[in-house]
């Protein structure tokens, strides 16, 4: 266990390896209430999050969520987050990061120039991914919503494991398929829904899953960590964000973004696989062929997957190519590296 933004989580319940491959081979369940939820009501609701976030917002229709960023004012990112659309133009529930619940309400209060309608519903919403490609059969069996056939970024509501008003979402923080379901932590619904997913799920090897094997799927995806691959002073256009960025409407740092998009960037993430012997980890300084500093690791795992070191990083936009040469400083040593195409293969 280890304190993260005020909660004491689980890294590792049985072994990091052995909860990656559950999740990656059958199905596995990850306790994520610490997340933040924020509902934003009312006519103007809409104007709101379009003004605030990068992607298309009016793209969205009742049942429909998407993934998207906050900028800051100066070309960043005070964090990314999922919108989901409850009730169209009228009622949607933000998802964000747990260590920038406080953040992100503030900034976002700071943009509510129109008397939008908000709640900070994160201390009483309850979070569980349920992940792999066996999640969506073992939790059909505990409702009559049709989750089976739930496309990826929608989501439905109804009565899951004898609650009602559950929402189960087909996202994910794995790559591995599944659902992710919020509902109110009241009446010991939480303990019932955890019961209920491991009575179905536990005589078929489905297993609770920490933080660290968390971690170690959405890196072998090349899914952005905020803190870590992302934060106050990366643009979604370095991050390979570019696609959650529209201009079709206003928002902030909007011809900041307009402008990188035109000219390119100076510096890109990219993902990457260590050649020779070694772990990336956060913050390692990246080098060239002749020794001059060219970026960052932000993130760096031995995969499970895989059974190879992999990383993400920003370089400069020159050593950005696919199949390019770049080097690793782990203890004043240069290691070789190869950039690769996310995600890892």
């Amino acid at each position: 266990m280890a304190e993260f933004a005020g909660y004491n989580m689980p890294i590792s319940y049985s072994g990091i390896n052995e909860e990656h491959a559950t999740v990656r081979n059958n199905a596995g369940v990850f306790d994520v209430s610490h997340m933040g939820e924020f509902m934003l009501k009312g006519p103007d609701a809409l104007d709101l999050i379009q003004r605030v976030t990068t992607n298309d917002a009016s793209k969205l229709t009742n049942g429909k969520a998407q993934y998207s960023s906050l900028p800051n004012d100066n070309g960043g990112l005070v964090d990314d987050l999922l919108v989901y659309c409850v009730e169209e133009n009228s009622v949607y529930m933000l998802v964000v990061n747990a260590s920038n619940i406080e953040k992100d309400w503030n900034w976002i209060s700071k943009h509510n120039t129109k008397g939008v309608e908000m709640h900070n519903i994160s201390d009483k919403t309850a979070l569980l991914a349920i992940q792999g490609p066996k999640a969506t059969e073992y939790m059909q069996q505990l409702t009559d919503m049709d989750i089976t056939n739930l496309k990826y970024y929608t989501f439905t509501k109804g009565t899951f494991a004898g609650v009602d008003n559950v929402l189960v979402s087909a996202t994910g923080y794995t790559g591995a398929g599944g659902v992710e379901i919020y509902f109110e932590d009241k009446d010991g619904a939480a303990d019932k829904i955890w019961d209920a997913i491991f009575s179905v799920g536990a005589p078929h090897g489905m297993k609770p899953i920490g933080l660290a094997a968390r971690d170690t799927l959405r890196l072998e995806m090349g899914f952005c960590l905020y803190g870590n691959d992302i934060d106050d002073t990366t643009s979604p256009m370095e991050a390979g964000l570019g696609w959650i960025t529209k201009f079709t409407k206003d928002f902030t740092s909007r011809s900041i973004f307009e402008k990188q998009k035109a000219e390119g960037v100076s510096r890109k993430l990219v993902g990457f696989e260590m050649v020779d012997k070694g772990i990336p980890r956060h913050h390692y300084k990246i080098q060239d062929a002749a020794g001059n500093e060219i970026g960052y690791v932000t993130s760096g795992t031995q995969s499970p997957t895989l059974d190879k070191a992999i990383g993400l990083g920003y370089v400069t936009k020159a050593n950005a190519t696919e199949g390019g040469d770049i080097f690793i400083s782990i203890r004043d040593k240069a290691i070789k590296a190869k950039v690769v195409k996310i995600p890892f293969a």
